[in-house]
Formats: C-alpha cells, structure tokens, sequence
C-alpha cells in the first residue's frame, strides 16, 4: 500500500493513499528541489542506509529522528557549526554540492531514468542500456520510484524482471508488481495486467489489497465494469479485506455492471459508514435511479452528495440532465442546467444534448430550439439522433417552417444523412398541415435514399389526403400498407376513422370499406353509427366491445372521432350515447366538476364535436336542475384551455365563444383565467328560463 501512489518526492512517496479515480494523475516532474536541509541527512553512510530499506516504518523513523551535531569532518567545507541546521544560498556552489549528496538528487535522476525507459525500443539491450546508468548500488525504492513513473508497459515489463533478477533481497516483492500494475492500468492494458497478476501467482507473491484496487481501476478504466466485480469478488479467497475506498468504487462498478441491488447495498452501507464516495460514483447512481424511472431518486442523490461536500462536477450535471429529460421535466432540467452555469461550469456537447432530449420530448419548441442555436453559434455538430429529436418535436407542436430549416441544416452538415425516422418526422408535419405536394416531395426523397416508407409514414400521407379531401389518394396508400405487407394496427385504423369526419358523404363509403377491410369490429361501429346497418341495442354492445379489445392510448381518439362523424352527419343522439359511454368506461374523465361556489364544464382534452356535444349535455343538465327546484352555485365557468390546435387556426376556445353567442348563452370570456368563459347565477337562471325548448341545434 505504501508505495502504490508515488508523488514527485520521496516523503510523500510514502504518505499518499491509493486512488481509485477512474483516469489516473499525470506526475509532474521535479527536478530542482528547493534546498531546506536536515544536515544529519548528509552523509553518505546515511544516504546509503536510507537507500536499503524501503519500508515505511524505516523511512518515517528516519524523516523524524532527532538531530545530533556533526563533526566537523561531516560538514564539506570543514568548518564547525554550533547547530544542527544551517541556511545555505540555493545559488552558492555550497548548495550545489548539498543538493548532491541528497536523496531528492537521486529522484531526480531516476525520474529521467524512467523518462528514457518509456521512449527506449521495448528490448532487453535497450532497456539494460538505460538501467545502467544507475550503477551497482540499485536499492529497492530506486525499483520502484522508477517503474511508478513509467507509461509504457512494453518496457515496464522488462524493468521489472531486471530488478527481481538484481534485487536479491526486497522487503515485499508485490510492491514491484503493485507499481507495474499500475503502468498497465496507465495504458488501459487489462490483459496485460492480469497476465501479469498470473505471474506473481506463479513465482510465489501473494497479492495484497493495493494489487486488487489497482486490477479493480484498470477495469474501470477499460470500461469493463464486470471485470471489476471479478476482481472485487475474488478479494477474500486471498485474505484481503476491501477498504471504504475500494467498496465506494465498487458502488460504481456493480450499477455499471447491471447489479443493481448490490449497488444500492453498499451505498446504504456507505451512507451508514461514512465512506468517502467520489463523484463518479454519485454520477453511476443517478443513472441507475434514472432507468429504472426513479426520478425523485436521482435528485436525492444529488441533494445528499452536495450535503457531504462533494461538489458536482459537469459529468454529474449532464447525467442529472438526461434523467429530467427522461423523466419529462424540463421544469427541473432548466433550474438544474442554471444552477451549473451560476457554479462557473460550461456546457459541453453532452450538456447541450441533454437539453435538447428534456426539452424535446417535453415539447418545449422554444427552448429547443434555443439550445439548437446555441449548439450551431458554438460549432458543435449535432448527430442524426438529435436532429431527428428537433424534427420530431416540431411535428409534436407544428414547427413546419423551422423543421424545413433543420433539414437543411441537416443535409448540409456534411456529417449526418437523413434516415427514415427524418423522412417521416418531415412527412408528419405536411401531412398534418395539409401541404400535399410537400409532404409527397419529402416522399419521393425518402425513396431515392433507399427507405421503404413505414407503418408511421403511410398513416401520416393518408391522413393528408383525407383533410384534402382526396378520397381516392387515400385509398391508394392504404392498399400500398397491403402491398408493403404491412398489417394496419389501432392507430392506423384511428387515422381512417379521422379521415371519415373529412370525407364528403357521397364518398364515405369508399373509407368505410378500407375501415371494414383493417379492422372489421370498427366497421361494423361505423355502419350501425350512420345507419348503414339497423339496430339500437347492437350499436351499444357493439361499440362496448369495440373499446375494449383496444389499446387504451387510442380509446380517447376514437371516441373524438366517432363523435365528430357523428355531429357532421348531425346525428346528435348517437353523438350523446357515445359520450355516455366514453364516460361509463372512463375513457372521459373529469369534465363536469361541482364545488359549493362553481360548477364547471372542462372541454380542454375533447375534440371539437366532443366538446360541442358535452356542451349541449352540460346545459340539459342545468335545465334539469332548475326544474328540479335545486338551486345552482353562484359561478358557472366552462373551460377551454386558452391554446389553439397546433395545425389549425381556430382553438377550441374560438369555436365554444362562436357558439354560445349563436345560443345567446351569458357566458364571457375572463379576463383574469385566459381559456375560461363564467356566468353568473342570476344570468344562467334568466337564460335557462328564457331557452324552454328541449332541442338544441349544435353548430
């Protein structure tokens, strides 16, 4: 242990606990050292005694001995001195003489020894050559201050065998395999260094705890995690007992090596124990909590690693970053992303691609597309993963004109191709805007590049042709999902039933066969829906059915979209019974609530003949109170959410405020609550009186 963190002087040679960090130290190199001197250190007979025992007990009691005065033969300019210390000028050819006779000289020059060792031919003559130059007197600590301050293990190798072979008598033989262990981890040369530990086995040297850290940080180094559980775990077969330092490490090793359990294990114990834990490994266990999807985990990592005065370095920001981005918090990731440049750190790439992944997945567009600025205004080249996630995102929030200018920024990078995931991104955006010619460009382009179009890629060109209307368009791309033997799933049916609320009537048939064709039980929905096929009790059983052999993510849009068919073909009554059952099978949840002082009508996640239908529902309901005699709360507010559809023009809000005022309905918008419209009592009670008939015509 003593000797396997070697510094640039012989006291500290001794004093400096092995690291664990995962990439090791350079050594500085110093070869003028200061001249303050214990002259009873001067003499040869006691540089010589220093020079044949290398143990630590030995080299401490010397560093500490008291001083004795010398004789005037011990001084070199044979004066007398009535103290044991004197100052020399470090520029008079006093000190030069001094500085000779000190074991800080012979540093020096093994420093160089071992300079020469990494630049000589990996040879036994070259390498004998340079040894040489050290003379007969060669002391174990020379043995290992050299290979400590070796790089090149092809000639490290051999030094050492030079050593065993002229050292015939060392206090530990695995401190020089400990030292030459360590050169190897310097190279990342795992194998090296376990047929190294092979050797030691063979020629009778036991390892020692420092020989199984230093295995455990070349295996780290080498990114080789289950290697160093290897090591790790073959510890107590030779009788060594792992320090807090290597068990802190191993947290690391076991979360990196997918042991998650054992990780956790020694971070209880570690928090218990009071082990020092390096940033690498805080970095290790954020990332474990964050796949697993223990978000909350990860930001009490961070908060107890700053509690013990570990500070955060820009790996444990960046990692903290992508788990908010994982989690979809981009809330969190910008107070995390501002408090690491308040801490004087700069965003590198994985910084700034971080940021783009929370904030695109979270569809931040603004923020994202801040970041993609940044990154181009830095020269930091994005990969075809993190343009595709800008791509995606635009689709997500309907950035058309800025995901054209990604494009082309991604095509004249030089560095990333467009694959099929870009085309397709591309294509959902026309598609959506309904700009036919560019979504088939864009197409066209993705079959010149060699990509067939996918699953993802004919939904979106069919839903295009249908809000243009191009009823036979789409019947083409459908049969080309059969051509490309593709089989349709929910989605791909939701969109053909979108396609029906755009379809003229005279052609609905022609999407309804594609319906039957793709999904047979929705079809037979859709024919008892607009009356193709008669009878009231089956339409119920059929479409209960219906909802439930699908996925529930694509519950809610079929339910929108029978009820815009429905509303359309001024079906009111099935547009209700639909509703009805959306809410029996909680695909709707929450639209009415009631509080002592409101009532309130939530439409923000309904599409439009949704909401309208909800609407005439809520204000039956109110009729029916008042007749009841009950008396209603004393606000009524109906909420719309205060955006618009990302690829329409007109927000739910615009078309709720259109139709009260076509009901005359007292309902305005808030000024102090955007996307919320409030009556009074007093005003909803005259209304309801002044409304007495039980229709209402939805617009």
């Amino acid at each position: 242990m003593a000797y396997h963190h070697l510094c640039s002087s012989p006291s500290s040679l001794l004093r400096d606990r092995h690291s664990l960090s995962v990439s090791p130290k350079p050594k500085s190199l110093r070869t003028n050292p200061p001249i303050s001197l214990n002259l009873v250190s001067l003499s040869k007979t006691s540089i010589k005694a220093s020079s044949s025992h290398v143990s630590l007990e030995d080299l401490m009691s010397q560093e500490t001995q008291i001083p004795r005065k010398l004789t005037n033969s011990e001084y070199p300019d044979g004066k007398t001195a009535s103290k044991s210390y004197v100052w020399v000028n470090p520029r008079s050819p006093r000190a030069s003489r001094l500085r000779q006779l000190t074991y800080d000289s012979r540093y020096s020059s093994l420093l160089k020894v071992a300079e020469s060792l990494d630049s000589c031919n990996p040879n036994e003559k070259d390498v004998l050559a340079v040894l040489s130059s050290l003379g007969d007197d060669v002391s174990e600590q020379d043995a290992v201050v050299v290979l400590n301050n070796m790089s090149n293990p092809n000639t490290a190798l051999l030094v050492l065998d030079h050593f065993r072979k002229i050292l015939t008598k060392t206090s530990r033989e695995v401190i020089l395999y400990n030292v030459t262990l360590k050169v190897l981890r310097k190279s990342k040369d795992l194998d090296g260094a376990e047929k190294l530990f092979d050797e030691m086995l063979q020629r009778g040297v036991k390892p020692d705890n420092v020989t199984f850290s230093t295995l455990i940080s070349c295996s780290r180094v080498c990114g080789l995690p289950s290697k160093a559980v290897e090591w790790f775990e073959k510890m107590p077969a030779y009788e060594c007992d792992p320090d807090d330092v290597t068990y802190s490490a191993m947290i690391d090793a076991y979360g990196r090596a997918g042991n998650v359990d054992m990780a956790f294990t020694l971070y209880d114990r570690a928090r218990t124990e009071k082990w020092r834990i390096d940033p690498v490994t805080f970095s290790t266990l954020i990332k474990i909590y964050g796949v697993s999807g223990n978000y909350d985990g990860c930001l009490n990592v961070y908060e107890e690693m700053k509690a013990l005065g570990v500070k955060p370095n820009v790996v444990i920001y960046n990692t903290l970053l992508d788990a908010m981005g994982r989690a979809k918090r981009p809330w969190q990731a910008k107070s995390i992303y501002k408090e690491m440049l308040s801490n004087g750190f700069s965003p590198n790439w994985a910084t700034y691609a971080a940021l783009l992944r929370a904030y695109g997945r979270a569809r931040y567009g603004e923020d994202a597309l801040n970041v993609y600025k940044e990154m181009k205004d830095k020269g930091l080249e994005l990969t075809v993963v993190l343009y595709n996630t800008l791509l995606a995102m635009c689709a997500d929030v309907g950035f058309a004109d800025e995901a054209a200018e990604i494009f082309e920024d991604m095509k004249n990078s030089g560095a990333c191709k467009p694959d099929s995931w870009t085309f397709s991104s591309l294509i959902t955006i026309y598609s959506c805007s309904g700009k036919v010619s560019e979504a088939e460009g864009i197409l066209n382009m993705m079959l010149e590049a060699g990509f067939e179009p996918n699953i993802f890629v004919l939904t979106s060109l069919i839903q295009c042709y249908g809000k243009a209307q191009r009823t036979d368009d789409v019947v083409r791309m459908f049969n080309r999902v059969y051509e490309l033997g593709i089989t349709p799933d929910d989605r791909f049916c939701g969109c053909l039933l979108n396609v029906m609320t755009h379809t003229p009537r005279e052609e609905l048939g022609k999407v309804m066969d594609c319906i039957e064709k793709a999904k047979p039980e929705l079809g037979r929905v859709v024919k008892l829906l607009i009356g193709e096929q008669n009878g009231e009790g089956n339409f119920k059983n059929e479409a209960s059915e219906l909802f439930n052999h699908i996925s529930s993510d694509v519950k809610k849009p079929y339910c929108n979209c029978l009820i815009d068919l429905c509303v359309n073909l001024d079906l009111l009554e099935r547009a209700c019974d639909i509703l009805e059952l959306g809410l029996s099978l909680e695909i709707y949840a929450g639209i009415q609530s009631r509080s002592p002082t409101q009532w309130s009508l939530n439409l923000k996640s309904l599409s439009l003949g949704a909401a309208l239908t909800a609407l005439h529902v809520w204000i039956n309901d109110l009729t029916k109170v008042q007749e009841s005699g009950e008396e209603l709360p004393p606000l009524l507010g109906i909420n719309t959410g205060h955006g618009k559809h990302k690829y329409s023009e007109k927000g739910l809000a615009t078309v709720i405020e259109s139709h009260l005022k076509e009901l005359d309905a007292p309902f305005h918008e808030a000024s102090d609550k955007a996307g919320w419209f409030l009556t009074t009592k007093v005003a909803a009670e005259s209304w309801l009186e002044s409304r007495r008939s039980p229709d209402l015509v939805v617009a």
